[in-house]
C-alpha cells in the first residue's frame, strides 16, 4: 500500500535565491517566484505546509510592463471612508514604490489566509541591485525563458 508523503516540520530545507529583476517581465518572474516561494518546485511539496524557498528580488526597478499597463493598470486602496477610494497607475507606482508592485503581484498568487501571510514573509524586494541578506549566502536563480 502506497501512502502520500507529508513533509514534517524538521525536514524541510530552506534555500536562499537571488532573482534579478532587470528587462524581466512582471508576471512571467511573479508566478517563477509565487512557486518557489510556496515550494512547489521540490519533491517535497504538502499543500497544507510552508515548504518553500526564500527569495531576494534585485532591480524592482527595471521591471518591465507590456502593453500600454503602465498608463492603464490601476492600483487601488481604501481607507474605509466615504470618498476616499485612491488610484494609482502603475507607471507612478514604478517610479515612487517600485518594490510594492512586484510585492503585491506575487502576494495575489499565493494562498489566502494564514498560510499564504507565512510564504509572503520569505520575500524581499529591493528597488536597486544592492541587498542586505549576503551572510545568507544567496543563489543566483535563472528564470525560465
Amino acid at each position: 500500500m502506497r501512502t502520500t508523503y507529508m513533509a514534517k516540520p524538521s525536514e524541510i530545507e530552506r534555500k536562499w535565491f537571488v532573482v534579478d529583476a532587470e528587462g524581466k517581465t512582471l508576471g512571467r518572474l511573479s508566478t517563477e517566484v509565487a512557486s518557489l516561494l510556496r515550494g512547489k518546485h521540490k519533491p517535497t511539496f504538502t499543500p497544507h505546509m510552508d515548504t518553500g524557498d526564500h527569495v531576494i528580488i534585485i532591480n524592482a526597478e527595471k521591471i518591465h510592463l507590456t502593453g500600454n499597463k503602465l498608463a492603464d493598470k490601476m492600483y487601488y486602496r481604501h481607507s474605509q471612508y466615504p470618498g476616499s477610494l485612491k488610484a494609482t497607475s502603475a507607471g507612478e507606482m514604478r517610479a515612487k514604490k517600485p518594490a510594492r508592485l512586484i510585492e503585491l503581484s506575487i502576494k495575489g498568487m499565493l494562498p489566502k489566509g494564514p498560510l499564504g501571510s507565512q510564504i509572503y514573509r520569505k520575500l524581499n524586494v529591493y528597488a536597486g541591485s544592492e541587498h542586505p541578506h549576503e551572510a545568507q549566502t544567496p543563489e543566483v536563480y535563472e528564470l525560465r525563458g
